[in-house]
């Protein structure tokens, strides 16, 4: 699922940016660009509809990316986790090291040969 919402995340991307390059900030947009589309839809109707285009693909963005929060695999993430965890876990604690000596142990008495 989580897939699926990435991929129609990108597809509405996609066609916001084209949507928006394809207006024109004085109004002019996709009409001024084919001189045929005035005599169909007019100048009004086509910036009506890169309008209503634009809103609906940001709002749909918006949705899918929310929609797509709430659908991130988090299976990957836990097993990674409890791997950590285990290592925490089963980690020396360096109190519990036993720590040598620092002083020099007894010396042996020297036993005197009565040989002489």
């Amino acid at each position: 699922m989580y897939t699926l919402i990435t991929v129609l995340i990108f597809v509405a991307c996609v066609l916001l940016i084209l949507i928006v390059l394809v207006q024109n900030s004085k109004g002019g947009g996709l009409a001024s660009n084919f001189q045929s589309t005035n005599q169909i839809m007019g100048v009004r109707k086509t910036n009506d509809f890169l309008e209503k285009a634009t809103w609906v693909l940001a709002t749909a963005l918006l949705v899918l990316s929310i929609a797509g929060s709430a659908f991130i695999p988090h299976g990957a993430e836990q097993a990674n986790e409890s791997a950590i965890k285990n290592q925490v876990e089963q980690a020396v604690d360096p109190n519990a090291v036993p720590s040598f000596p620092t002083a020099t142990p007894d010396a042996a008495p020297v036993q005197a040969d009565s040989a002489q």
